[in-house]
């Protein structure tokens, strides 16, 4: 992915790493905001909000796609510590959690790239998730969860994500996750 923004330091102020990638500082720190938002806002209840809070946003980039040099992508690494209440009954890590890194986390590379674009996004709404499952991961272990993403305009966008085992240098899951903006609601006479 080239880079368009590279001298854009910024150090999270949640888990006080810093954040690479070529994406703004702008857009860093809205993201991390977006991770922390159990920190930011501890009395709204939110799904997940134990496994947002555990996540550490380590790279945003903003670049060109691999397969199409003229057209964008959004690229956002998150990783975290598997602690025990994302296990299964296995000891591993449970596929409903999968499901929602693939559902939040390719959702921050769309927003990276509509703010970077267009300095703004929109909250949109899932149409479509489907995910593979390759290989355990177990407690105590890192994953890095890895988002680009794949196409994204008019009333739909679409991100991909893999989610690795830093442990064991192998994939444990993959997805695609099919955005769109949400319908507006219907008036009754």
């Amino acid at each position: 992915m080239s880079s368009l923004n590279s001298d854009s330091t910024f150090t999270s102020s949640y888990s006080h790493n810093v954040v690479g990638g070529s994406a703004s500082t702008h857009i860093k720190k809205l993201l991390d905001d977006l991770v922390h938002t159990p920190s930011r806002h501890p009395q709204q209840k939110l799904f997940a909000s134990t496994i947002m809070d555990s996540m550490i946003l380590v790279d945003v980039s903003i670049g060109s796609m691999p397969e199409e040099s003229s057209r964008l992508e959004g690229k956002v690494v998150l990783q975290l510590v598997l602690p025990t209440d994302m296990l299964n009954l296995a000891n591993t890590v449970h596929g409903g959690c999968l499901a929602y890194f693939v559902d939040f986390c390719s959702s921050l590379a769309l927003v990276a790239l509509d703010v970077h674009q267009s300095n703004d996004y929109t909250l949109s709404v899932s149409q479509a998730l489907n995910i593979v499952f390759h290989s355990p991961a177990a407690f105590g272990e890192t994953i890095r969860i890895v988002n680009m993403s794949v196409s994204s305009g008019g009333r739909s966008a679409t991100g991909r994500t893999e989610i690795w085992n830093e442990n064991h240098k192998r994939i444990v899951a993959s997805g695609t996750h099919i955005k769109m903006l949400p319908s507006s609601p219907k008036l009754k006479l």
